[in-house]
């Protein structure tokens, strides 16, 4: 099977392609992957590098300097874009589409196309925005560009059932519809035990659904660390608050080593279709104190501990600190549940998928002949 992937080099959305790529390579496809959003950095770069010269002709990597749908000038998101994913398309002699952006499930091409769910617009309003986003031209252009692209797909994909019926609240969808949910395999590392008793979040201080500002309201009786960007187009953020530690945008392998030492992770985010960060943190070995939003508990259940607002998190942070058990028991109970979202079981997902839509396509064809 032949893929052509479209990601973006903006946050998880990268992680989740290079998870899902490698598992396509280990299981027999090639896959022919363009990024977009923004050109890619030295570790991506080197990331695709990499598995060109392990792969070769399997593996090919094309990064365009494009604006994603979402972002401030997104007019020509689409036109720009589309004919060289369709040229890719056609020289690398694709079977099958996935694409993280929802403009590209419109592409004129003859083989299915799958667009993924990750967030949109609309449902980060209602979670951010509760007075809503004001009429506008980007506006506008977002969702006739979403809304072509679900038009034109053969499925769609989200990692929540949550997500899958946000998106349906506002946008009409196609009727194959599937929930597969992300996944992440880490490595397991045998520690001598000791961690540092302090608490990290990861988020871009720009985007609202992360709410991080929500610790400047936080008693801790331990360090609070946040890792994250500040800036991003003409959007900067800062916070004040002696007590929280800003450690700016790290790069993977240094956001893992800070997990491995670590007690707890703290996702304070208000919108978060999935949320990989939590996942990685509970498979480093933390404890995962979410806020309690619908999306969350879809994800974790009973294996992860929820905070209302400062007050409760405040609360919990004081009762694992004074209680080594009970940080002992949720790490546990975090650890175990995070280790079932495999790379692999989300691969097999969506492997499935594609069988199912090819084979159609196939019998289609036929009829057609």
């Amino acid at each position: 099977m032949r893929i052509l992937m479209t990601t973006d080099t903006v946050g998880g959305v990268w992680t989740f392609t290079k998870e899902l790529a490698a598992g396509f390579l280990n299981n027999g496809c090639s896959v022919a992957l363009v990024s977009l959003g923004r050109l890619p950095s030295s570790a991506q770069a080197a990331w695709a590098q990499e598995q060109s010269e392990t792969w070769r002709a399997r593996f090919r990597y094309d990064a365009l300097d494009a604006p994603l749908e979402w972002m401030n000038e997104n007019t020509h998101s689409y036109s720009d874009v589309a004919p060289s994913l369709i040229d890719i398309a056609d020289q690398f002699d694709a079977d099958l589409v996935l694409t993280s952006q929802y403009c590209f499930g419109a592409l004129a091409c003859d083989i299915p196309r799958v667009v993924v769910a990750h967030s949109d617009v609309l449902s980060w309003a209602e979670a951010c925005r509760p007075d809503g986003l004001e009429r506008s031209r980007w506006l506008e252009t977002y969702c006739s560009l979403v809304q072509s692209g679900l038009d034109g797909a053969d499925a769609v994909v989200a990692p929540t059932q949550w997500m899958l019926e946000a998106l349906a609240r506002n946008f009409t969808l196609p009727a194959d519809r599937h929930v597969i949910a992300n996944g992440r395999t880490l490595p397991r590392i045998h520690a001598d035990g000791t961690r540092n008793m302090q608490a990290v979040t990861a988020g871009r201080l720009w985007d609202e659904a992360k709410n991080v500002k929500l610790l400047e309201n936080v008693d801790s009786p331990i360090p609070l660390l946040i890792a994250g960007e500040t800036q991003h187009e003409s959007v900067s953020k800062t916070m004040e608050d002696a007590d929280l530690r800003f450690l700016g945008a790290l790069d993977e392998s240094d956001m893992l080593s800070l997990l491995r030492e670590s007690a707890i992770y703290i996702c304070t985010s208000r919108y978060e279709p999935f949320g990989l960060a939590p996942l990685e943190a509970a498979q480093c070995g933390c404890v995962v104190l979410a806020n309690d939003i619908q999306s969350l508990r879809e994800v974790w259940g009973d294996s992860a501990l929820y905070f209302t607002g400062p007050e409760s998190l405040s609360s919990w942070l004081w009762r694992l600190s004074d209680h080594p058990w009970l940080l002992n028991e949720a790490c546990e109970t975090a650890g175990n549940h995070a280790r079932e979202f495999t790379a692999e079981r989300m691969t097999a997902g969506y492997l499935g998928l594609f069988r199912s839509l090819l084979k159609q396509s196939s019998l289609v064809a036929a009829d057609v002949a």
